[in-house]
């Protein structure tokens, strides 16, 4: 039977607030990688910065915790983007762009409610 593993990095924010849940999960070839927002590593719930901005710093945590956890990138299988304003989309999609990689993972982007001044948030599947 396939055991699930926590995945843990100093390298991208810890659990929001404090909220009981993982960076991420492996459980047998795959990883699944909470949502991840537009904050560094150690900053707290003070969102600031522009859609692009946000969305390469939610690019990098999802690489650290993917790194973290034995894989990369280029292994992601799919993804979900949640936008503040789906009006953001053209902006988010070409940072997104630069880090999905010649063989773009599945996606889906909707707009949702997000915590006061976070723009964008991505979750993922990745493969180990």
């Amino acid at each position: 039977m396939t055991k699930k593993r926590t995945v843990r990095t100093e390298a991208a924010p810890a659990p929001f607030q404090g909220a009981p849940y993982s960076q991420a999960i492996a459980a047998g070839d795959f990883i699944f990688v909470a949502g991840q927002v537009g904050l560094p590593p150690g900053d707290t719930a003070i969102f600031s910065g522009t859609i692009e901005t946000q969305t390469e710093q939610a690019c990098q945590n999802l690489r650290a915790i993917l790194q973290a956890a034995g894989s990369d990138l280029d292994q992601l299988v799919k993804a979900t983007v949640y936008l503040a304003n789906l009006d953001d989309f053209q902006a988010m999609n070409e940072v997104y762009r630069r880090f999905a990689g010649e063989a773009p993972p599945a996606r889906a982007t909707v707009a949702v409610g997000l915590p006061a001044g976070c723009l964008v948030e991505i979750d993922a599947i990745a493969v180990a």
